[in-house]
């Protein structure tokens, strides 16, 4: 059996490692020969994983049994749309994979459901009258991609009109939402929908990198510290964007705004959260979400049995000022040591690093888990004292000043 994998970050190296362990030969393709599920794969192939026409050519000639995307929703939608044109098996029609794609298409079904999210309007023109009943402050954004690029928080028609061309130029179809601003914390809701019904996995809480005007996460904490009431409903919220959307065995991903026990959704997809969600979900709640992926497009139904990690996670997004990265000191000595628990890093020497303007702009992160919450906040400011990131020039390029303990 051979399956082709989009993309070849750490998450599609988990993937593949699970597709080795069931006898699956595993082809790879993403547009960096450097990534790291690179040397992982029986055959690699270079080429954009965003690229249809070349991934479908690449499945007809290799004779695929399927393609399949973790972690990603862009890739998702790929894998999608190639399964459904060439009769492979695949967990999300591409449909359904278009509407939890594109932010416009998810918009309309959240109003038309009296799903709670913000008022917001849809152009690939800019005039003033489009923002008609709309109140600033405003978020633009590119209908179409991932990591946070392109997203700006704006305040006048000024700063709109530059936000707008720029969210624009990065999309694949030129087209941008407008969207009111809504105030409130951030979480993330990490689900598995089985037969129709929402089981909620994890929710955390979503640090941003303070002082820029886009929405950068630089860390999550588990658990978020949520009142019942609320609890209730982002469960009630989830079970209607499931039937909304007509999921029905699936991971989803939603990302929410809370201000008091008023909640408004963001945005969601079906599929697992990116980053370091690949290993965080099976701690937190005992499913692994990846594997039960693989199960769903191998038509086998995963055994769902959840459970609740008694403690606390902080994991930390390091970020740099603007540099030219020499070497990175620190986290392996953190992890021999027992203070972090988990570690992974982005950039290479060489790499040169600009304003933060997106996730991808992460140099790493290191995950903390503690029992009590001051020692939480013992270990990590330890490690973020310890970690550096040191300049072609010396200097430590990691910005410290980011790196705090947010008290519960």
């Amino acid at each position: 059996m051979k399956a082709l994998v989009l993309a070849g970050g750490i998450p599609q190296s988990y993937l593949i490692e699970e597709l080795k362990r069931r006898g699956i030969f595993s082809l790879l393709a993403d547009q960096n020969k450097n990534a790291p599920a690179v040397e992982l794969a029986d055959k690699f192939f270079m080429i954009s994983a965003l690229d249809v026409d070349g991934i479908r050519q690449i499945a007809i000639e290799e004779k695929v049994d399927f393609v399949i995307s973790v972690c990603a929703d862009q890739m998702l939608l790929v894998a999608a749309r190639v399964c459904e044109e060439l009769g492979l098996p695949c967990y999300i029609d591409y449909e359904t994979a278009r509407n939890v794609s594109n932010k416009e298409y998810m918009k309309r079904i959240f109003f038309e459901n009296g799903i709670p999210t913000s008022k917001y309007c849809v152009c690939s023109d800019f005039s003033k009258n489009i923002i008609e009943g709309l109140e600033f402050p405003l978020v633009v954004k590119p209908v179409d991609t991932y990591s946070s690029r392109g997203v700006i928080k704006v305040n006048d028609l000024n700063e709109l009109k530059d936000a707008f061309n720029n969210a624009i130029k990065i999309s694949r179809t030129g087209t941008a939402i407008i969207e009111e601003f809504v105030k409130g914390d951030e979480v993330s809701v990490d689900i598995y929908v089985e037969d129709g019904v929402v089981n909620i996995l994890c929710i955390r809480a979503l640090d941003k990198v303070p002082g820029t005007s886009g929405f950068v996460i630089n860390r999550g904490r588990y658990p978020a510290k949520l009142a019942d009431e609320v609890r209730t409903k982002i469960q009630n919220v989830a079970q209607l964007i499931a039937k909304s959307f007509k999921l029905r065995n699936t991971p989803m991903l939603i990302q929410l705004l809370i201000d008091g026990n008023s909640i408004s959704v963001v945005e969601f997809s079906a599929r697992t959260g990116g980053g370091i969600k690949y290993r965080l979900i099976p701690k937190i709640s005992g499913f692994d979400v990846v594997k039960a992926v693989l199960d769903l497009t191998l038509g086998n139904k995963p055994l769902f049995k959840a459970y609740q990690y008694d403690g606390y996670i902080i994991d930390e997004f390091l970020y740099c000022k603007p540099g030219i990265l020499d070497h990175v000191s620190g986290l392996e000595e953190l992890f021999q040591s027992g203070v972090i628990d988990h570690y992974e890093q982005y950039k290479i020497k060489g790499h040169k690093f600009g304003e933060i303007s997106s996730s991808g702009d992460r140099l790493a992160y290191f995950s903390i888990d503690a029992k009590d919450l001051n020692e939480l906040e013992r270990l990590q400011q330890l490690a973020g004292k310890t970690v550096k990131a040191i300049s072609n020039t010396g200097e430590d390029l990691i910005r410290h000043d980011i790196v705090n303990f947010i008290p519960y």
